[in-house]
């Protein structure tokens, strides 16, 4: 009879994976002062020659309907995340993408924004972009059961991105450059 105290049971919970890289997409903090403004001037004029509450009570209403418009603007998370197995996840939005079906990848200045989410974009590609995010990162995908051509992904850091999910592909890129 032999035992194995090095081998994981299979009851062992799997290690958690490793965060690479987070980044949240929060809107400029100027659109939260545009947006207080423009409820400030909403409230006053419903409330033009009324009651205080008449004040208050769309103030606060409107306040909670412009911060739950801001936040919910704001819930775009980019996530590079390693497994045990040392596989490497980008995870946006609900989508995720192994790491070994990228064939290629770059980082898409803001110079390039506008012809690469206008005439040169694939209607099959995958998109997560703001308006407020000039920068994006793009993997064309190799992947035979995915008809998706290439994820182009909004990213305030696009070269620490492609660092932390194709090291490898940022790395020669690097060196392209230099």
């Amino acid at each position: 009879m032999t035992s194995s105290s090095s081998s994981a049971s299979p009851s062992a919970p799997a290690a958690s994976p490793v965060i690479l890289y987070r980044e949240r997409q929060w809107v400029p903090w100027y659109w939260w002062l545009m947006t207080a403004f423009v409820v400030a001037i909403s409230t006053a004029t419903v409330s033009l020659n009324r009651g205080i509450m008449w004040v208050i009570v769309p103030a606060i209403l409107l306040s909670a309907i412009a911060a739950w418009v801001l936040l919910t603007w704001s819930n775009t998370v980019v996530q590079v995340e390693q497994d045990a197995d040392g596989t490497r996840w980008l995870t946006v939005k609900d989508a995720q993408l192994p790491n070994d079906v990228v064939a290629r990848s770059t980082a898409v200045p803001a110079t390039a924004r506008r012809n690469a989410l206008g005439p040169q974009l694939d209607p099959a590609a995958f998109l997560v972009t703001h308006g407020w995010v000039p920068e994006h990162v793009m993997l064309v995908l190799d992947d035979p059961e995915d008809p998706t051509p290439y994820w182009l992904i909004g990213s305030t850091n696009p070269e620490k991105l492609l660092a932390a999910f194709v090291p490898e592909q940022a790395a020669a890129a690097t060196r392209r450059s230099n």
